[in-house]
């Protein structure tokens, strides 16, 4: 889904010859994978991966979540779509602990009322965040929970949550499919979107795995090829045989890149 417009900037990464080569490239009206990435001549399989299988990552499987603290209210500046800015709420405040050793601070509108019922909102979305590997988490302080049919976000050391449209996620069964995208922005973007490895995987893959990455490169690639990747290489008996192979076809450099990382991804891969 789109991202969070506050999200934070790319870590300064180290350009090296590599990379110098592929921007004189660009410079000298080169036709590369970067400077086409808008091109007809690369057709996507997909429009956006959080849809192409409801399975991959199931309310079922294990979540890292352990308990709330509740923490009282105070103002915080939270993100909020239907003003399309931030905005300071007197929030209901509650932290999310898990057992690998992170937290995060949950931000709940006061819309909702009541402690209460804010706790029941802050303690529902903290058992799929649980969910998402450690790896994905690693950089989220604060979530951000609002009312409103809006997209999730992510990014800013954060994950934006509006319930009415976390109730469409629900009924398509992506809920958790979308929480790995939008940690994908929060946790990985910012050390590898740019990186020089990444972007040669992306030019020697010559495709991009959806038209939302292939149309923003360098804010949705990672975020939307991190999923498929999950998908292939852990849970491959969850999706149809052709899925799996238009995955491997397509963004095969990918892949390996994201073998190489290592990450951790606890608890979903023990």
């Amino acid at each position: 889904m789109p991202v969070n417009p506050t999200d934070k900037p790319m870590k300064p990464t180290l350009f090296s010859t590599t990379l110098i080569t592929l921007v004189l490239l660009l410079l000298s009206g080169t036709t590369t994978l970067a400077q086409e990435a808008d091109s007809e001549e690369f057709n996507p399989p997909f429009n956006g991966t959080i849809f192409i299988n409801p399975d991959i990552i199931t309310p079922d499987d294990p979540s890292s979540f352990v308990d709330l603290t509740y923490k009282g209210q105070e103002l915080r500046r939270m993100y909020d779509r239907r003003e399309n800015s931030r905005v300071e709420y007197n929030a209901f405040l509650f932290e999310a602990t898990f057992d690998d050793g992170l937290t995060i601070e949950m931000q709940v509108n006061p819309e909702f009322e009541t402690a209460e019922e804010a706790e029941r909102q802050a303690r529902f979305f903290a058992h799929p965040i649980g969910q998402l590997p450690t790896a994905l988490r690693a950089d989220v302080e604060t979530s951000w929970i609002h009312k409103g049919n809006n997209p999730f976000g992510g990014g800013s050391n954060n994950l934006l949550i509006h319930t009415g449209m976390a109730d469409r996620y629900i009924e398509q069964g992506i809920l958790e499919e979308t929480l790995v995208h939008e940690a994908a922005h929060t946790s990985i973007d910012g050390y590898h979107a740019r990186s020089e490895d990444w972007v040669a995987a992306q030019v020697a893959d010559n495709n991009y795995i959806s038209t939302y990455g292939r149309d923003h490169r360098y804010r949705e690639d990672i975020a939307e090829s991190i999923l498929p990747w999950l998908a292939i290489r852990h849970f491959p008996d969850r999706i149809p045989d052709e899925l799996r192979q238009t995955i491997e076809e397509t963004i095969p450099n990918r892949i390996d890149y994201f073998d190489a990382q290592d990450f951790d991804l606890y608890p979903l891969v023990e």
